[in-house]
């Protein structure tokens, strides 16, 4: 089964997280800015993750996204995930609190414009935790990753 996964990474923490997901479903993890969407054809399953920043995804996944033709994921399974801070550290600062809650994370608008290309969304879109701006990781995000991506593949039998 072809798979891809495509990732923004600031600091290196989703980097992490994708290159874990593609070492346990054994495939590749590709920044993306090393792939074309015409890369795409013959998948069965694409993952999308960023950083969130400014309540969203960074721009290069924003443009790769807005360059997949229309239907251009008619028949793959998509998924989509982020690293963001957990909620207990949003809660500490009222004002970023109030505007999570009303611009969410990345991981659902990389979702939402997957699906919007065509494709069929494998599982809930998906946050990975980070310990401040720059990292690095939560302990056991890595291992929840994995299983995460794990549970993309065994959706697909």
């Amino acid at each position: 089964m072809k798979a891809l996964i495509v990732y923004d990474s600031a600091f290196g923490n989703t980097e992490k997280i994708a290159q874990a997901m593609g070492e346990a479903i054994g495939c590749e993890a590709r920044r993306v800015t090393e792939v074309q969407p015409g890369q795409l054809t013959g998948l069965y399953v694409l993952i999308v993750g960023s950083p969130t920043q400014k309540f969203q995804p960074l721009p290069a996944i924003k443009e790769f996204l807005k360059n997949i033709p229309a239907q251009g994921l008619a028949g793959v399974k998509v998924a989509a995930f982020d690293t963001r801070f957990t909620v207990s550290e949003i809660e500490k600062i009222r004002v970023l609190a109030f505007f999570v809650k009303i611009f969410g994370y990345a991981a659902q608008p990389i979702a939402d414009r997957l699906t919007k290309k065509g494709g069929e969304l494998a599982v809930s879109p998906e946050g990975f935790f980070v310990e401040d701006t720059e990292g690095p990781l939560k302990e056991g995000e890595l291992e929840r990753a994995t299983e995460w991506a794990r549970q993309i593949m065994a959706a697909q039998y």
